[in-house]
């Protein structure tokens, strides 16, 4: 090969390996599309607090469900109009234990109330993991389009890449090559789900999605932490469901969904709350209530957090943990003598596969080690399903603060790069939604009524390895967390 080939090759290389980093730095340097990383006004509305749990009494297990029918009577009660966004809203999991058909119910439900009334509008927006990125068209899906339902599959290319060191290449080299439904790898989700493609299982690495769970209608609307999915089904999660003009709020925020996935924004012209269901409210609900989706979600909670003082208490449920920041604003609310109580999922379960506790055992060994032990874990007692609840509450002299939904706090969460919806709640600490909450934390710390969580001890991990590991996931984004 003569000198000017090797020269060739090596500026086409070089020119490449540019095209990378330019692209890796701009994926997650980028600003949010508009409409993304919303920070709704302060609005009076009136508030519902909901929780799922699964726990032990008596040595058999207890489930209190109650969120999934909530969202069925929704649909039923709906009539003008229902938009509804979920991150996992299908049925693949490994088929070692058998789990309701929750993903078929809600099709089937959303299906049956537009075969009633043809003129209701219903909006559906989903992740597209539930095609494993391209690699086929799930059934339940494909009936909710041929009933006239429109389904929008979120095209999350114009987000930030949390994962810059592989998207940059997949940017530059392979997002060009289209994905069709001629797969022939296993399917990772499920061992009876259909085969998918090698571009498919690239794209998965990007380690981005639409991570909202919202059912809007024209009289309310609910946010919260969980999937319709058949195996997440006996979870522990959380709700709000709100009432008021913050609804017309969340329509925007999914408007803005729409926009970026290249949707008929049209569809959400006519959407709104009904004017007698804001009449319905009383004058004075006695909340505040505010819309808050992706990176506003930390912003806020850095600065609740930094605004505790001595004699406020911090109490968290977290199915992750491990935003860097948030962890450095705690360990400086407990020197402030803030009392801090932080309920974790111990992360060893997800969907019959064994997990290795990162983040949040590497996250409480350094809370712990870092306050002396002032901040108090415990680890909720799960046997295979999860703890997968995200909700903060900071409890001040005057007033409290709830803050929950979709996101998990950690850095592709609420740093915009995930898309997510939470509801921040604020009202007087003897409020009834706030006294429900309390009551809830107070439930699951002290184990009344049967066997919630479990010492610090049982799960603690001091592994310098997996100190790292989780430094190095948090920090790099190469991670599912």
């Amino acid at each position: 090969m003569s000198w000017s080939k090797k020269r060739i090759i090596f500026c086409v290389v070089g020119l490449i390996i540019m095209l990378i980093i330019i692209n890796s730095m701009y994926g997650y340097l980028k600003a949010s599309p508009e409409g993304v990383s919303f920070e709704g006004e302060l609005r009076r509305g009136q508030v519902e607090f909901l929780f799922d749990l699964t726990y032990q009494r008596d040595g058999d297990t207890v489930m209190e469900q109650v969120i999934f029918e909530r969202i069925l009577a929704m649909i039923d009660d709906s009539e003008d109009f229902i938009i509804l966004d979920m991150f996992l809203f299908n049925d693949e999991y490994e088929r070692t234990v058998k789990y309701p058909a929750v993903s078929g119910y809600l099709a089937d439900s959303l299906i049956r109330k537009k075969q009633q009334d043809p003129t209701i509008e219903i909006i559906v927006i989903t992740d597209r993991i539930n095609t494993f990125y391209g690699s086929y068209s799930p059934e339940h899906l494909i009936h909710l389009e041929q009933e006239g339902i429109q389904l929008v599959y979120t095209d999350m290319t114009i987000m930030r890449d949390s994962n810059p060191s592989y998207s940059g290449l997949w940017r530059t080299m392979i997002q060009w090559f289209g994905t069709s439904e001629n797969g022939w790898l296993p399917n990772p989700f499920s061992p009876d789900s259909p085969v998918v493609t090698i571009r498919s299982y690239l794209e998965l690495m990007n380690f981005k999605a639409n991570h909202r769970k919202v059912v809007i209608t024209e009289k309310e609307a609910l946010v919260t932490s969980e999937n319709p999915h058949d195996a997440s089904a006996y979870h522990s999660n959380i709700a709000f469901v709100v009432k008021g003009e913050v609804v017309n709020d969340l329509i925007e925020t999914e408007r803005a969904v729409a926009d970026i996935s290249g949707a008929n924004t049209d569809l959400f012209e006519a959407l709104s709350i009904k004017d007698a269901a804001l009449e319905q409210l009383p004058d004075d609900s006695g909340y505040s209530v505010q819309v808050l989706t992706e990176g506003k979600i930390k912003q806020h909670l850095l600065k609740d957090i930094r605004e505790t003082e001595a004699t406020n208490k911090i109490n968290i449920g977290a199915f992750y943990l491990s935003d860097r920041d948030v962890v450095k604003e705690l360990i400086k609310a407990s020197e402030r003598k803030v009392e801090i109580k932080i309920i974790l999922d111990a992360n060893k379960d997800a969907f019959g596969r064994e997990k290795n506790g990162i983040p949040n055992r590497p996250v409480a060994h350094e809370l712990k080690k870092n306050t002396n032990n002032a901040i108090k874990i415990k680890w909720y007692n799960t046997n295979g399903e999860q703890y997968h609840t995200k909700l903060v509450m900071i409890e001040k002299n005057t007033e409290t603060i709830l803050l929950g939904g979709s996101a998990n706090l950690t850095k592709r969460n609420i740093a915009d790069f995930n898309l997510e919806t939470n509801i921040k709640v604020i009202g007087s600490p003897d409020s009834e939604i706030m006294q429900q909450a309390s009551n809830y934390f107070q439930r699951l710390w002290s184990n009344e009524d049967g066997i919630y969580t479990l010492d610090y001890n049982v799960y603690e991990d001091d592994s310098i390895f997996n100190q790292f590991l989780y430094r190095f996931q948090e920090w790099s984004g190469i991670s599912t967390f």
